[in-house]
């Protein structure tokens, strides 16, 4: 109740800035960010160049760390792991949160780019694995970096704490939960507002986009091994073949959208992942499938869930399985939230934003049924006040010839994903830089 008091009282105080100290503010943080771009772009491409997969983040963990610290943060590290906090204390005021995640995804690169990863990585079971910054998590860690620089350079234009958080393991939905865990909000200062950017292929470099209310969906993993009884490829008659019950219940889930929720509703049933089978004689034992479910709404997540519950089990008996032989459903991973957007203090970070880059360049967007564990920052007893953004990070004259020809460009999460270093971090450094002077000027 207090930070959003303290909100609303600091919307009410948003225009008292003098336009010239605004105007003299905005040239030094853009001067700033100039000064350091050579810098930071080396910092983005050694990050790049040596993605680090969840939970591994190693020297992705200690790079930040450092880089904190000679700014002149006061820094820790292994919070709930590979987490790095780092708070400045600058006089009376609010509490701020600036969370940046650290971590690659097991992709193989296909960007061509000189800075690409091109070599292999252990995993946290200790497997070799092909890793990379597919979804720009280096230009997260780069632009909170510079925001470091840029609020250390200008104290004397805020009053507050800042309190810097380098998240590890988002990309399995581990680390925000594991770091709260480990005392965020009890052995660091309680933030009174949260705020996270995130890089976005479907926005143009240069361009800043965000969404109030619910922002990002639920995210639930479902696995179902699907049972059989193996036999020889030439005689079906005597087996139960999974590989064929698997592609009947793969099939069949695409109708618990269409066909099971009301029209209008969003939600996606994903089945991402399908393996099963030996060699192509040998009619085998099981097949697992592994599932994404995305969904705004906790009650239609539970629903989508025990459809596939009914729908796998009712295939397999329709197949003759036996009743000990039936399809399993089950539960990969916690339940991922619905990252929702405090709409007050969206509407006061996309203006801030707006006034440092300029009101046409910040646009407004529907929402994403992806999935980020930003959400958990604002769930807690504390019920801070969490604002995550989108940058832009695809060359503007791709994206322009994409929407002409009404085709896409490389998604997050793509082999081919490669924001445009210029503008997108230095966009990501002003937006960020921007919202967290406006929450922590001096009045």
């Amino acid at each position: 109740m207090m930070s959003r008091c303290l909100l609303v009282f600091a919307c009410c105080l948003v225009c008292c800035r003098p336009a010239g100290a605004a105007d003299d503010l905005r040239t030094r943080v853009a001067t700033r960010v100039e000064a350091d771009y050579p810098s930071l772009f080396a910092i983005y491409q050694d990050l790049h160049l040596h993605p680090e997969l969840s939970f591994t983040e190693v020297r992705t963990a200690a790079l930040l760390a450092g880089e904190l610290r000679a700014a002149g943060y006061a820094v820790t590290e292994h919070i709930g792991s590979m987490g790095v906090v780092a708070v400045l204390r600058n006089g009376a005021g609010p509490t701020v949160l600036l969370r940046a995640d650290l971590d690659a995804l097991p992709v193989k690169e296909a960007t061509g780019l000189p800075y690409a990863c091109t070599t292999t990585v252990k995993d946290l079971a200790g497997r070799d694995s092909p890793a990379m910054h597919a979804c720009g998590h280096d230009a997260h860690v780069t632009s909170l970096i510079g925001t470091a620089r840029v609020l250390a350079a200008l104290k004397d234009s805020w009053s507050g704490t800042l309190v810097l958080v380098g998240q590890h393991a988002e990309e399995t939905v581990g680390g925000a939960r594991a770091m709260l865990s480990d005392g965020l909000y009890t052995r660091f200062p309680v933030p009174d507002y949260a705020l996270a950017l995130h890089v976005w292929a479907d926005l143009p470099a240069g361009q800043v986009g965000y969404t109030e209310g619910g922002a990002c969906a639920n995210v639930d993993g479902i696995d179902i091994l699907v049972r059989g009884v193996g036999g020889h490829g030439s005689k079906p008659h005597t087996t139960k073949d999974p590989v064929v019950l698997a592609a009947e219940i793969v099939m069949e889930l695409q109708t618990i959208v269409s066909r099971e929720l009301k029209p209008g509703t969003p939600a996606v049933v994903t089945v991402g992942s399908i393996h099963g089978g030996t060699r192509r004689n040998i009619i085998g034992e099981e097949v697992k499938l592994e599932l994404t479910i995305r969904t705004y709404s906790e009650a239609v997540a539970d629903r989508i869930i025990a459809a596939v519950k009914r729908i796998s089990e009712n295939l397999g008996r329709a197949a003759g399985m036996p009743e000990d032989r039936l399809p399993v459903v089950s539960r990969a991973e916690v339940r991922n939230p619905v990252t929702y957007n405090d709409p007050v203090l969206t509407r006061r970070v996309a203006g801030s934003i707006g006034a440092a880059l300029g009101r046409d360049q910040v646009v407004p967007l529907e929402p994403s049924t992806v999935g980020e564990d930003f959400a958990e920052y604002g769930r807690t007893r504390h019920h801070v006040p969490i604002c995550l953004f989108w940058v832009g990070a695809t060359d503007p004259v791709r994206f322009a010839e994409a929407q002409a020809s009404g085709g896409g460009v490389p998604s997050n999460h793509s082999p081919l994903f490669a924001p445009l270093p210029e503008p997108t971090l230095k966009t990501g450094i002003r937006a960020m830089s921007a919202a967290a002077l406006d929450l922590l000027a001096k009045h």
